[in-house]
Order: C-alpha cells, then sequence, then structure tokens
C-alpha cells in the first residue's frame, strides 16, 4: 500500500476538504484528487463521499482511516527512532497552547531539563486548535492545550492544573465590578478565532445567552503580549487566562475586573494521540508535567 496516498486520504478526512488538505500537503487539487482515487482503485473501495459540505466517510472510508491513524503514528515512531539512534540524543517535542507556552510552562521544562540532561527538548507555541491538529497530522506527539478534545475521537487528554478566564483592565482607570449589560458596551480585545481562550469565552457567554458578537470588540490579535501591551496602554479590556498575567498584576499594571454572575474557569489538558507508544523519555515527561513537581512559572 503506498503510504503517501494514505497520508492523502488522511489529511483530506481531518481537513474535510480537498482544497484545504491539498494546500497542507503541497500538493494542487487534481493531483491529490488522483491519488485519493489511485488509493480506491488499489483497495477496490470507496472511500469518501464528496458535497458541498466537504468529504464524509464511506463505512470502508471508516476502516481505511482508523488503519491509517495507526499506520502512520508506526511510521512516525519509527522515523523519530531512526533520529535518536543517528543523533545519539533523544529529542522531546512538544506543542502548547499560547496561554501556558509562553508563561507557565518555560519553568517546568527548566526543572525536567535538569532532571534529565540528555533530554532535547523543543516546544512549539500556537493555539489550541493548532496543537490539536499537530497532533492529529503527527507532526508533535505531546501537545498542551486549554480546551479538552472531546471533538477528536483519536485524541485522549488528561488534566493538568485548573485556571481562570479573566476580564482585565489598565489599573488606574478601570473599577472593579461590572455587570454583564456593561460587558457589552466596553471596548473588548479578543484572541483570534481558533484560539482556547475565545472558544472558552463564547461558551461561557452562551450560557448567559449572550452572543459574543454583542460585546463591543475593536479588534482581535493572535499574541497575548499584543493584547497586554494594548491594556497597558488603556486602549481596552480583554480576558485572558490568569496565568499569563500574574506578572503584570504583581507589578499592578493591569487589574482584574470582576463580572457579576460570570465566573469562568478551566483546565489545561496534556493530549496525545490514543494509539500511539511513547517513548521512555516522553513518558518521563507526561509523568512529570502532570505531578506536582513540574514547578509551573
Amino acid at each position: 500500500m503506498n503510504l503517501e496516498y494514505l497520508k492523502s486520504f488522511y489529511e483530506t478526512v481531518n481537513q474535510n476538504s480537498i482544497s484545504k488538505a491539498a494546500k497542507e500537503l503541497h500538493l494542487t487539487q487534481p493531483a491529490l484528487s488522483l491519488q485519493l482515487k489511485n488509493l480506491e482503485k488499489e483497495l477496490n473501495a470507496k472511500l469518501l463521499i464528496r458535497s458541498n459540505k466537504g468529504v464524509s466517510l464511506t463505512d470502508e472510508g471508516q476502516v481505511v482511516y482508523d488503519y491509517a491513524n495507526t499506520l502512520l503514528s508506526i511510521q512516525g515512531n519509527i522515523k523519530r527512532d531512526l533520529i535518536n539512534l543517528k543523533q545519539e540524543i533523544p529529542t522531546l517535542i512538544i506543542g502548547s497552547c499560547k496561554s501556558v507556552g509562553e508563561y507557565a510552562l518555560p519553568c517546568s521544562i527548566y526543572t525536567f531539563k535538569k532532571l534529565h540532561k540528555e533530554v532535547d527538548i523543543n516546544m512549539q507555541v500556537s493555539n489550541s486548535i493548532s496543537v490539536l491538529n499537530q497532533l492529529k497530522n503527527h507532526e508533535i506527539n505531546i501537545g498542551i492545550i486549554q480546551i479538552d478534545a472531546v471533538d477528536y475521537d483519536d485524541i485522549k487528554t488528561q488534566t493538568i492544573v485548573s485556571d481562570e478566564l479573566v476580564l482585565i483592565g489598565s489599573y488606574k482607570k478601570d473599577s472593579t465590578k461590572i455587570d454583564l449589560e456593561e460587558l457589552k458596551q466596553i471596548p473588548i480585545i479578543l484572541r483570534e478565532d481558533d484560539s482556547g481562550s475565545k472558544i472558552i469565552l463564547q461558551k461561557a457567554l452562551k450560557e448567559k445567552n449572550i452572543d459574543i458578537n454583542e460585546l463591543n470588540i475593536i479588534y482581535s490579535l493572535n499574541s497575548i503580549e499584543a493584547i497586554k501591551s494594548s491594556i497597558i496602554s488603556k486602549k481596552g479590556f480583554a480576558f485572558l487566562p490568569k496565568l499569563s498575567i500574574m506578572q503584570e498584576l504583581k507589578e499592578n499594571w493591569v487589574s482584574i475586573i470582576g463580572i457579576n454572575d460570570l465566573d469562568i474557569s478551566f483546565e489545561y489538558f496534556i493530549a496525545s494521540r490514543k494509539n500511539y507508544k511513547f517513548s521512555s523519555y516522553e513518558e518521563d515527561f507526561i509523568d512529570f508535567i502532570i505531578s506536582s513537581k513540574r514547578g509551573f512559572c
């Protein structure tokens, strides 16, 4: 079986779009369509149903998809182990959401490195959805995310620590308590689409029968640091994880604005593919990060 065709099929299902999958795989759409056709011909089975809404799996396609997930994981393990043998240096590649990866996690990595000097550690920071997609695409084996992966059948999660999403404003200017109607009036700066913080905020507001578009949104930014800079400069308010603003709170650069009848708590999770077999040092890192020894900043 052609593993490249299998990978193309797997990516097409994950993206729910031939055009998006082609872009991700750096192929033209006709080239990808030909690969999918050749795979169906090789297996003598119809795998996908195409429609205006994307692609869906046939019963045969579901079987092939499940095996593709396993085979691609094994392929990734083989490549990883061969590289490690050549380099003689075990490499730990971690994908993390921004709110923990840019603030709390570096201290944990520093502590883990002191205990495991032989391990080369590489952390990639993006938003939670991107981390989940990196896991599904076998680009990383360990992810740290801000949302649970309930919509990802092949991803398992473990809770690391709890946090809360808080509304912050400049320290000297703003009051310390508002209600939900006042929240709709103040200028709000949001994180980008697919960020864990925005997904959590949308869900919390929906439970109060508020659509996020009812807020007075002035702009969106994909950088927590850029958002904090805007807040300190009195450009508006923003919802950010408390873990990401500990230094600013300590220095009195920002303040938490309480909202009557709205408390937004959530958890951080460590995520991985269900059928993936961890290396010994990956298991050591997971055991470390879910323990109290992790030493978040």
